[in-house]
């Protein structure tokens, strides 16, 4: 193959001319469908890369074959959801699918028109982490395109994979009330996820069950951010009978919070229990260590690309929700009551 002047990108044809293969063989291979012997697609995926070969996704797609790319959207600026894009990632890779991430920036940020047009046009399916706005969710519901969501947000309904909040929020509870702690404060999130609406449940349903305080006062609003944490552990110090202990939505909040208790001059455990959720890495790398409620974030990204691929191939999935169980995490940050 001769190439002359600024150095161009080689077609699928001079790729089959060079391994010495027809072009459906060299589609084949590097599509990765059958009908090559393992050897021969092994050369041709070489000779590609030698020559700086770059699939077109878009053209595949058209044809109505598969891009093997993966649509993400999700809220980067989150230690939850990056984890969760990880699992994403390495869960693709094994099946040879790529991903393709869009970050929301904010938590009231849609994607422009423009990204989910490319990813109706590039990506075999889309998982959408954290969804929390409705219009997106509705422009890929009439894209004809398999979406999962991990979490569940409005209005629309899609096959999810989310973990059993509710049941997070009872096991803070239940774990705080076993130490002697009664009156606990709660930092909320955002109500327009379902996960933080469970929490919220379970914790004024459980408190109620436990015998515990029902000051409602004792709800402060948070935003999954760190500083959030911080302003609403504050505002549930300044009460004239402060909470024992404090519940988070998230580690991030929880973070926040031991931040504030330490400003006010307190300590963490012996003044004031934290306890959060997700066990994302930096829950275990704070000090105190951070008691958590751990998701699985690692199997929650596995089966979302599972289910997904499954859609992507004909399949219908098995149920249209995959829940997962939390675990408790006892780490330094609780402590019983003196």
């Amino acid at each position: 193959m001769e190439m002359t002047g600024k150095k161009r990108k080689p077609t699928l044809a001079e790729i089959a001319k060079v391994a010495g293969v027809s072009l459906m063989t060299a589609s084949r291979a590097i599509n990765n469908r059958s009908g090559v012997s393992p050897e021969k697609r092994e050369e041709i995926l070489r000779i590609s890369d030698d020559l700086g070969y770059v699939p077109n996704r878009a053209a595949q797609r058209l044809s109505g074959g598969r891009s093997h790319v993966v649509g993400v959207i999700a809220p980067l600026h989150t230690s939850y959801s990056s984890e969760l894009v990880l699992g994403l990632g390495s869960a693709g890779r094994v099946a040879n699918y790529e991903m393709l991430v869009y970050s929301i920036s904010t938590s009231t940020h849609e994607p422009p028109a423009a990204v989910i047009d490319l990813l109706t046009q590039v990506a075999d399916g889309v998982i959408v982490v954290l969804p929390n706005e409705g219009q997106y969710l509705t422009r890929l519901s009439q894209a004809n395109l398999p979406v999962i969501t991990i979490d569940e947000g409005p209005p629309l309904s899609f096959p999810k994979v989310v973990v059993d909040n509710y049941r997070v929020g009872q096991m803070a509870l239940e774990h705080l009330a076993s130490l002697g702690h009664r009156r606990i404060g709660f930092i909320d999130g955002d109500a327009r996820l379902a996960s933080v609406r469970d929490r919220l449940r379970a914790f004024r349903d459980h408190r109620t069950v436990l015998g515990l305080d029902p000051d409602e006062n004792l709800v402060a609003q948070g935003d999954s951010m760190q500083q959030g944490g911080f302003r609403a552990t504050m505002q549930l110090l300044s009460l004239k009978d402060r909470p024992t202990a404090i519940f988070t939505g998230n580690d991030v909040s929880a973070v926040g919070a031991l931040s504030a208790i330490r400003e006010s001059g307190l300590r963490v455990p012996e003044d004031i229990s934290v306890i959060g959720c997700d066990d994302i890495p930096l829950a275990r790398q704070v000090y105190p260590s951070l008691t958590t409620i751990r998701h699985p974030l690692t199997q929650m990204s596995r089966a979302a690309v599972n289910m997904l691929i499954a859609m992507v191939s004909g399949f219908a999935p098995p149920t249209d929700t995959i829940v997962f169980a939390p675990e408790l995490v006892e780490r330094e940050s609780t402590a019983k009551l003196v």
